[in-house]
Parts: C-alpha cells; structure tokens; sequence
C-alpha cells in the first residue's frame, strides 16, 4: 500500500500558492512540492494529488490523506456526474478547475484509490509537514521571522 499525504496553501485567494504531497512506500518516504505566482487554494490543493498519484511508478493501491474535502468528495463523489453530463455541474454549470480535474481524472486510471480526510492543523504530523512544505513552495518573499 501506498499513502500519499497532500496539502496546498494560498497567500491570498486568488493569490501565489504552493502544494505539497509526501509519498510513503515499504518505509520510504519521498517529498514533493511546487508553487504558482497567481492560483487558488483548490487549486493547489487538486495539484498536490495530481502530482503525488502522477511520481508513481506503477498502478495500484493507494491510500491519499487530505485535508480537502473539495478535493475528496470531488473525486470520490462528483467527477462521474460531471463527466457524465459534460463537465457540467448538476445545475448545468461549468465545473470549476475542469483542467485539473480532467488531469486528476487521468491520474487515478489504474489506481484503487481510498480517500482519508484528515483535519487541517489538528496536530496530524504528515498533514502538518505537507502544510509547511506547501507554505514554503509558495512563490515569492517570505515573512521573516522574528528572533
């Protein structure tokens, strides 16, 4: 089994944002992360699981942990509708992210997916590093510190 840990941040929404997502497999753990100058929370949210399912090597069980109910119940609920009816909501309107969910979609092929939703900065460690890792892929300065 493979457990994939994801999160994105925001700085503004819309506003620079970055994802994370931590892959565990057999003991080993790798990180991954990214940012965009102009985005959204979805948004970063939705790449960080695209990203972690897509450095896979092979297709499989996987377990993904997040704190993104959009992104959970969108996968595991809504996508077949909104395919179904042309990516269209069900009151006929264009689904938002289209691009990435097509691309999350993609993603999934192959894979058997169980969703966990874990609860935002509740203290959960691989949701709390997945958080800082995202806040770090955030383009742009960073606040300093104070000492």
């Amino acid at each position: 089994m493979i457990d994939i840990f994801t999160d994105g941040a925001c700085s503004g929404n819309p506003g620079p944002g970055g994802w994370a997502a931590i892959l565990r497999y057999n003991g080993q753990e790798k990180e991954l992360w990214g940012g965009d100058s102009a985005t959204t929370n979805n948004r970063m949210e939705l790449t960080a699981v695209i990203e972690g399912l897509n450095a896979l090597k092979r297709k499989g069980p996987v377990t993904i942990h997040t704190d993104s109910r959009y992104v959970m119940d969108g996968a595991s609920q809504w996508l077949k509708g909104w395919k179904t009816r042309g990516w269209k909501t069900a009151d006929r309107k264009p689904v938002k992210n289209e691009d990435l969910w097509r691309a999350l979609d993609a993603a999934m092929e192959g894979h058997q997916i169980k969703w966990v939703w874990v609860r935002g900065h509740s203290g959960h460690d691989e949701n709390e590093r997945a958080d800082r890792l995202a806040r770090s892929a955030i383009p742009g300065p960073k606040p300093r510190s104070s000492s």
